[in-house]
């Protein structure tokens, strides 16, 4: 029997209108009935991620930003971060702003961007679906370098950047290989999400891709909570 089951949300377990089905619920509350711990690995941040393992009763751990924290339910505290500094999020702002591209900036608390277009669009409509307490929290700014110069914070989860043309997209991520100490998730299709638009729905496409700190990943997070833990590898399965 499997200890950890590590599960993706995002196209795995919510659907495409960012929910998570009764039927869903029903398999992972016989999942964690059987004694195999549940645990959310994402690239949302803690606020959207809370509300999720809420409602699918999972209340021990949970992976936001890609791998970028663990974050301890129970302590309602982070317990492992491998964050992006403000230095590194302005030299890559820099370069999307120099190449007219749009991205977007998560911090623990909430998404900073321009405007709301992809996944921020997407997030957007799925929060009128929710109880002001359980919304992702969405920061609109009129320029995120400056915003994120006169900023406090010095920890940031990832950089994601969209785009709907391959070409631009491309160029752009040639251009952040250059950059060190961060890894770029290797996406080679595009995203697909649905948004509902008036009693319609919309199907939303787009290049996408994050960027993090180097080493900051999934299966590192899970590896942490595997050894904090004292279980085998054998005894996780990961879902995404």
């Amino acid at each position: 029997m499997y200890k950890i089951a590590a599960i993706d949300l995002d196209g795995t377990m919510l659907n495409k209108y960012g929910a998570v089905t009764d039927e869903t619920k029903s398999a992972i509350k016989q999942t964690i009935e059987k004694g195999t711990d549940v645990i959310i690995a994402s690239g949302r941040p803690i606020d959207s991620i809370k509300t999720i393992a809420e409602e699918i009763g999972s209340n021990n751990y949970f992976i936001a930003g890609n791998g970028s924290l663990i974050y301890d339910i129970k302590n309602d505290q982070i317990m492992y971060e491998k964050f992006l500094n403000k230095q590194k999020v302005l030299e890559i702002a820099g370069i999307c702003e120099e190449n007219s591209i749009s991205y977007n900036i998560y911090t623990e608390e909430t998404i900073i961007a321009k405007q709301l277009k992809h996944n921020v669009l997407y997030y957007y409509k799925e929060n009128l679906k929710k109880e002001e307490k359980n919304k992702t929290s969405i920061t609109l700014v009129e320029d995120i370098i400056d915003y994120i110069k006169s900023s406090d914070n010095n920890k940031f989860l990832k950089i994601t950047i969209c785009d709907e043309t391959k070409s631009i997209f491309n160029s752009v991520l040639r251009k952040l290989g250059t950059v060190s100490d961060i890894d770029i998730l290797d996406v080679s299709h595009m995203s697909r999400k649905t948004i509902r638009q008036g009693t319609e729905d919309v199907d939303i496409e787009y290049f996408y891709t994050e960027i993090s700190i180097k080493g900051a990943d999934k299966w590192t997070a899970i590896e942490y909570l595997i050894n904090f833990l004292n279980i085998e590898k054998e005894e996780v399965i990961a879902i995404r």
